[in-house]
């Protein structure tokens, strides 16, 4: 049982960027789905949250606007993209999974290294 978070990499400010989160030993499809972010010596920051649907989406004010997160259930995989991407979003990405009626995350994947620079 494994998530994997990738598509991460280097990126100009104002670029865009689209994050993956695929799921491995299980499906996503009565999951739902959390992406995070994470820069050293900071607490994790919740950014986006999508139902097991996908009918109900969440996002933090900081992103909101900016990030649009997705889910293909058919590819068992989570999408983020990222829009406008400024400096302050560099930091480390997480996805996770929370069951149906759960109140905690089962499952995180590793994360994936965003870095916005010029």
């Amino acid at each position: 049982v494994q998530l994997q978070a990738f598509g991460g990499g280097l990126v100009q400010p104002g670029g865009s960027l689209r994050l993956s989160c695929a799921a491995s030993g299980f499906t996503l499809d009565y999951y739902a789905i959390g992406w995070f972010r994470q820069v050293p010596g900071k607490e994790r920051e919740f950014l986006a949250l999508i139902s097991w649907s996908g009918s109900t989406t969440y996002y933090a004010d900081s992103v909101k606007g900016r990030f649009t997160i997705s889910r293909d259930n058919g590819k068992n995989t989570v999408y983020l993209q990222m829009n406008s991407l400024i400096p302050e979003d560099t930091a480390v990405y997480y996805c996770a999974a929370r069951g149906i009626g759960a109140t905690t995350y089962n499952y995180w994947g590793q994360g994936t290294l965003v870095t916005v620079s010029s």
